[in-house]
């Protein structure tokens, strides 16, 4: 319990209340708790079109040489 002073005379126990009304900022952003289906669609559309263009670049013949290469290189390094 949290007892405020003024001067040197304690003051009666306070109690904490909570607001009863939201701030503007606050009821602004309510109904905003998740994404809706079409979010979800989107965002699906989105990471499957990422990931075609991430397989495409990666199965490509000049990263594949590279990285064959890379491997190789790194196989023969004698320790």
């Amino acid at each position: 319990m949290f007892l405020p002073y003024y001067g040197n005379f304690p003051l009666r126990p306070c109690r904490t209340v909570a607001p009863t009304t939201r701030s503007p900022r606050r009821r602004r952003h309510e109904n905003d708790d998740g994404m809706s289906t079409a979010e979800y669609a989107i965002g699906t559309i989105a990471a499957a079109a990422f990931a075609a263009v991430l397989y495409a670049v990666v199965t490509g013949d000049s990263i594949v040489s590279g990285l064959t290469s890379l491997v190789e290189r790194a196989l023969s390094v004698s320790f």
